[in-house]
């Protein structure tokens, strides 16, 4: 039987919270993603230990998605199980967040961002984390078969009901960022959030796509706080990939982290970044985070962690946040796309 959870009396000295974009809502500076490492292929002590640690560390906001796992669903289970044990007595100092967008199941209601898929989805999220309402709920993708008034028609109704406190969007590209926003206003739906991935070798959001506006410009003039996830583009902006691909890694198990993606161009640039690292006396995992909360448009970086060890690892880059001139100018040399970005087809303008 595991030790009664009591939490850490200290989780809220060292955590800076951001405010996420213009609404109420404070955000720590890093978040918990529970995309890989909560599945039912990984020992439910570890989960435990590693969730319960980053709230202790101040870590407030807890990312998941319905097809988180494996299988599908996993991950909202293990922290259902959580958030109705250990963390029911702190249920309002959290805040969860949820995606539909993915397929969840077959045939065609089964993915996209229709009505009926978005809101049966947030229904089975609630049952499998034993929660009348999530904090927040976002649309996971772009659906260019949907009309957007009916995508965030649903994210309203999802609001209205009380079964989401606040609605996001996640890998919409500049143009369909600013569409979503004109939509959502004019439907009386306030949205809180864009998730988008961003690191220091993928970069698509500095970039102005075909309306000349880039995603971050977007989100500046809207007032849309930003969850950037992937800062450490898949663990390979940590020492695990610095000469190559180890036995046992993500990237050996050809999973989303390709291999091909740990070329000799862009092993040559972590190396660099390695380098630039060192010499702020930070581990490069530590680097990666910094520079994506150096934007002040950034609200949070939503980290995942295998153990405590490597949560602690990530969490070290609060030490040092600042960088001079001199280090983003050397840091700019290197930090190139590396042609890392699996959902960029998910974010395109189609």
């Amino acid at each position: 039987m595991s030790t009664p959870y009591h939490a850490a009396p200290t989780r809220y000295d060292s955590m800076p919270m951001r405010r996420c974009g213009r609404s109420g809502l404070d955000l720590p500076a890093i978040s918990l993603g529970l995309w890989q490492n909560f599945g039912t292929d990984r020992s439910p002590e570890t989960q435990r230990e590693i969730v319960l640690h980053a709230f202790d560390r101040g870590i407030t906001q807890f990312d998941l998605a319905n097809n988180y796992g494996p299988p599908r669903g996993a991950a909202e289970e293990m922290f259902g199980r959580m958030l109705a044990t250990d963390l029911a007595p702190y249920r309002h100092e959290l805040v969860v967040a949820t995606k539909a967008g993915y397929r969840m199941w077959p045939g065609p209601y089964g993915e996209g961002g229709s009505r009926k898929y978005l809101l049966a989805s947030l229904e089975a999220s609630l049952r499998r984390l034993s929660v009348d309402y999530v904090d927040i709920f976002y649309s996971h993708r772009f659906d260019p078969t949907t009309p957007l008034h009916e995508t965030l028609g649903a994210l309203k109704t999802a609001v209205d009901s009380g079964k989401a406190l606040y609605a996001g969007i996640s890998s919409y590209s500049a143009t369909r960022t600013r569409e979503a926003m004109a939509v959502a206003e004019r439907i009386g739906l306030d949205l809180l959030v864009h998730q988008p991935s961003y690191s220091m070798i993928n970069r698509w959001i500095e970039r102005p796509d075909s309306s000349g506006e880039s995603v971050l410009d977007v989100l500046g003039d809207t007032g849309l706080g930003a969850a950037v996830f992937s800062p450490l583009a898949q663990g390979m902006l940590t020492r695990k990939y610095l000469h190559g691909v180890p036995e046992g890694s993500r990237a050996a198990a050809e999973g989303p982290l390709h291999t091909s993606f740990l070329n000799q161009e862009n092993l040559s640039r972590i190396q660099a970044l390695n380098a630039i690292a060192g010499r702020r006396h930070q581990t490069l995992a530590q680097l990666a985070v910094a520079w994506v909360l150096r934007d002040p448009r950034i609200t949070t970086a939503l980290v995942g962690a295998s153990s405590v060890t490597q949560l602690d690892d990530t969490l070290g880059a609060l030490e040092n946040l600042h960088f001079t001139r001199d280090e983003l100018r050397a840091i700019d040399r290197h930090a190139q796309d590396g042609d890392v970005n699996i959902w960029a087809h998910r974010s395109s303008n189609l």
